[in-house]
């Protein structure tokens, strides 16, 4: 259980964010659901069936972000739990994509969580308590055709995650990444806007509610990482052990955007 647990989910305005705040609700957590949208939010609150609150923030501005720590601060005295889950992404071929949206990618997924979690680890390492989960992406480990932008935002994350883990390690505060592969949520609708990429891993996208409640599990287990679907993460090790006869053999499914 997540009793009276304070959890700031970042993008939590649709998809996973949303559904990790209210299933975090139902097991006795007060989740603060932010995203920059403030209708979105409110409309995404009113499915949380406990405690919670609302923070309007955007991720890619550091006053922002530090402003919102401190009012959580302020309000609840603690944030148990940080959840990064901001994020965005665009499939194009590398020559294509625009350096505007490479560092706009970027700033969201990757320095969004170096400004949260940085806003948050000065208290928690007071506290000698707490958890900074990360939702990353199978992305971060395992890059295809067009999505040079956001695999690099991901590495980055996962990357970054990793290190922390490191430094924290005997602190009392939990380091948490979630590696989701694609999930059926409104990340497609700027990702892939003509659905052609959904359409083709439709077999293999995921329901939102299943990632949102492997996130909710992290919280209460504390575990350090997990790849979803599994059997994915799986065959992503097995890559990393022959990537050039698996490139040969996976051509073909890595080019589906």
């Amino acid at each position: 259980m997540l009793n009276n647990k304070i959890v700031w989910i970042t993008g939590a305005s649709s998809g996973i964010g949303a559904l990790a705040a209210r299933l975090a609700s139902e097991r006795g957590a007060i989740p603060i659901l932010s995203a920059r949208s403030e209708d979105k939010l409110n409309r995404a609150a009113q499915a949380v069936p406990g405690p919670h609150g609302v923070r309007v923030f955007d991720v890619s501005q550091a006053e922002s972000v530090e402003e919102t720590a401190r009012s959580i601060i302020e309000q609840y005295g603690r944030i148990d739990i940080l959840v990064n889950n901001a994020g965005y992404g665009l499939f194009e071929t590398a020559e294509e994509m625009d350096l505007f949206d490479y560092e706009g990618i970027m700033d969201v997924n990757y320095f969004g969580v170096v400004r949260c979690t940085k806003a948050v680890l000065p208290h928690m390492r007071r506290a000698g308590s707490g958890q900074i989960l990360t939702v990353a992406s199978m992305a971060g480990k395992f890059a295809t055709a067009k999505s040079a932008g956001y695999a690099a935002s991901k590495h980055a994350a996962v990357g970054f995650m990793n290190s922390l883990r490191q430094e924290l390690r005997g602190s009392g505060i939990a380091v948490s990444t979630v590696n989701p592969g694609p999930i059926d949520t409104p990340f497609f609708e700027t990702a892939d806007p003509d659905g052609s990429y959904v359409k083709s891993v439709g077999r293999f996208i995921l329901p939102p509610e299943k990632v949102a409640r492997e996130m909710v599990r992290m919280m209460e287990t504390r575990r350090g990482e997990i790849d979803l679907p599994r059997y994915l993460g799986l065959a992503i090790r097995l890559y990393g052990l022959m990537p050039r006869t698996a490139d040969k053999l996976a051509g073909r499914f890595l080019n589906l955007k």
